[in-house]
């Protein structure tokens, strides 16, 4: 954001604390429990000008469905294929730009905010310059557990919790879900990586932002419910967040892609191939499916150090 723009924004949102500030959600879904999307709408729709959501081919029609486009202020479009959610992102951005919103609130399916949520994200615009986008601190509520907000200090991958008693701290990770971006960052730093397909997405968003001397902010006092892959995994006391297969192909595979980039810091790309390596250790012993897990990680690591991005698809 060039500083005249973000000074002018900081400046326009201090005047206007007390009153609206234009937001547009925009919700990607692919085969969503309807109920929960329909839960999250009625949540949303109290805290930002409109919600947009954005189907990657669920390809389905019911009465929740209709109900929910019926909803006021929430827009739906309905892709015919998954084109990913970097895809669909983008979409929803350039989207929402023609109509001249100031935020872009980017949101999961699955994700239930606070009903301060948006509130307390904006805080830290007005607090601070710079600043690329925000996310919340999420939990799971299927077994009670906090995600902290990760950052890279030298050669190792620092895990920040609420009890360090700071309001926000700097991250090197976004997680989409939940993310408040101003709309002027996206003339900075571009849209999301579309060939990244899923995973790694927001990732590769968020450390472009940082390349380009911008900051990105874990906020305790912003919270939301999120759920973390599929039924987690008991692990000597620790309940493991457990993604399918396929998951772990895109995660592998897209992490080579951002490691053959050069503008990516070395330090960044070593604490996190440390923690790619134990996560294929513990997906190749402990998981209960082990060898569909292994296989797909060396594909994914394999297409990645050849190039190959895009959409999956499992040859006959």
């Amino acid at each position: 954001m060039g500083g005249c723009t973000r000074g002018l924004l900081i400046k326009r949102m201090k005047c206007q604390r007390n009153s609206s500030i234009s937001i547009v959600a925009i919700v990607v879904t692919y085969f969503p429990d309807l109920v929960v999307l329909k839960k999250q709408l009625d949540i949303l729709r109290h805290q930002v000008a409109e919600v947009m959501i954005i189907d990657n081919g669920s390809a389905y029609e019911s009465s929740v469905w209709n109900t929910i486009k019926s909803i006021e202020h929430v827009d739906v479009c309905f892709f015919f294929n998954n084109k990913g959610i970097a895809s669909a992102q983008n979409y929803g951005i350039n989207k929402a730009k023609e109509t001249g919103v100031e935020f872009i609130l980017l949101m999961d399916q699955d994700s239930l905010p606070a009903v301060d949520m948006v509130e307390r994200l904006l805080l830290t615009f007005y607090e601070k310059e710079n600043v690329a986008a925000v996310c919340p601190w999420f939990v799971d509520d299927r077994h009670n557990n906090t995600s902290p907000f990760a950052s890279v200090r030298g050669l190792r991958l620092r895990r920040h919790n609420c009890l360090s008693g700071s309001r926000e701290v700097s991250i090197d990770y976004l997680v989409s879900s939940g993310s408040l971006i101003p709309m002027s960052v996206f003339t900075d730093v571009g849209l999301m990586r579309e060939e990244f397909f899923i995973d790694y997405v927001d990732t590769e968003w968020g450390l472009r932002a940082k390349t380009a001397g911008l900051d990105l902010y874990g906020v305790f006092s912003a919270q939301m419910q999120h759920h973390l892959g599929v039924q987690p995994l008991l692990f000597f006391g620790k309940k493991i967040p457990v993604h399918a297969p396929i998951r772990l192909y895109y995660q592998f595979r897209n992490a080579m892609l951002l490691y053959q980039e050069d503008w990516v810091p070395l330090n960044w790309k070593f604490v996190d191939g440390c923690r790619l390596s134990l996560k294929f250790i513990f997906f190749s012993i402990c998981s209960q499916h082990r060898l569909k897990y292994f296989k797909m990680m060396v594909k994914g690591i394999y297409h990645g150090l050849k190039g190959r991005a895009g959409e999956y698809i499992e040859k006959c």
